[in-house]
């Protein structure tokens, strides 16, 4: 599969963008893992060109990560392009525009997924962002704004007419936001389409390695985003590749190694924020990582690791858990 350029290999897995999740550090460590492309978390076009500094940070790219996409939002095409370009200055190796965040104060003001509701909108924003930067552009979308509006089939047609490289398609609608499953079916649709010649990418509960392969096998799509799936587990990376160069799955690593990881995530965050800033960012990944899921009565511990306020205190913590 092709970006452009970027040759990514064949049957490529890509760590989704997500707010608050996929900072720097953790584009690493997924990197790490096996990643093949990452992306920054949402950057607001409107607050980039009003140079605010906390949204300038995110544009930070480390050379270990490539290729890396920065994807960006808004519902003004001008803005959006000027956006673009301030994006390629910081030299990614894509512009990702994001047309499928759900959250209410996103899509709620017409950006994100709310231009599900504004398609003439959402096009001009591809045609002049493409003007914009020589940078390749893709996007990310979902299916449609509802049950009743599953336009998908059609739009990636003109989303590709107006020059995206290529399409990420997560497999629901905003209206369902996170519930529910992900319809694949309608993202095979899409790739099937003989008038698509653009690479198509799959997004919706990849949460294991033969669940990927299997999506590759049935829809015949280019590649494969992995995202909620990742959090509290960046090694699901190193299991998917393996899984899809073998058809056999990777061997577990003793309890010991897995928590490892997750210590190195406490301390990059804190080294990136600070340690009350950090404790509270990486709460959300020991909140959902499946490391601790059938330790028996683990409630208490759960409780007394999400507020820890040192790292002290969280790795005494940690040390006492017995997989």
């Amino acid at each position: 599969m092709r970006i452009g350029t970027i040759d990514l290999g064949e049957r490529p897995v890509m760590l989704a963008p997500m707010e608050d999740v996929t900072d720097g550090a953790f584009r690493l460590m997924c990197k790490r893992f096996g990643a093949d492309m990452v992306y920054t978390e949402f950057v607001s076009s409107d607050a980039l060109v009003r140079q605010v500094n906390r949204t300038r940070e995110k544009l930070s790219v480390n050379e270990a990560e490539r290729p890396v996409a920065i994807q960006i939002y808004g519902r003004e095409a001008a803005t959006m392009a000027e956006a673009a370009r301030l994006c390629e200055a910081e030299r990614p190796d894509v512009i990702d525009l994001n047309f499928g965040c759900p959250v209410k104060k996103v899509a709620g003001k017409g950006a994100g997924a709310g231009l599900l509701c504004n398609i003439p909108q959402m096009l001009d924003i591809v045609r002049e962002v493409v003007k914009a930067v020589r940078l390749p552009v893709t996007a990310k979308t979902r299916l449609g704004w509802d049950a009743e509006h599953r336009i998908i089939v059609d739009l990636a047609e003109r989303l590709q007419d107006c020059g995206l490289a290529a399409l990420s398609i997560h497999g629901r609608t905003r209206a369902q936001m996170y519930a529910g499953e992900a319809d694949w079916r309608l993202i095979g649709e899409v790739k099937n389409n003989p008038r698509m010649y653009i690479p198509i990418i799959g997004n919706g509960d990849i949460a294991s390695a033969q669940t990927c392969a299997a999506c590759f096998e049935r829809y015949g799509v280019d590649g494969v985003m992995i995202g909620r799936a990742s959090i509290g587990r960046p090694w699901i990376f190193r299991e998917v590749k393996h899984f899809l160069a073998t058809g056999e799955p990777l061997p577990a690593e003793p309890f010991a190694w897995y928590l490892n990881i997750l210590k190195q995530q406490v301390l990059q965050s804190v080294e990136r924020l600070d340690e009350r800033r950090g404790i509270l960012h990486i709460r959300r990944h020991l909140a959902a990582t499946p490391l601790f899921k059938g330790i028996p009565d683990f409630k208490p511990m759960r409780v007394a690791l999400l507020r820890a306020e040192t790292v002290g205190q969280l790795f005494e913590l940690l040390d006492r858990v017995q997989g």
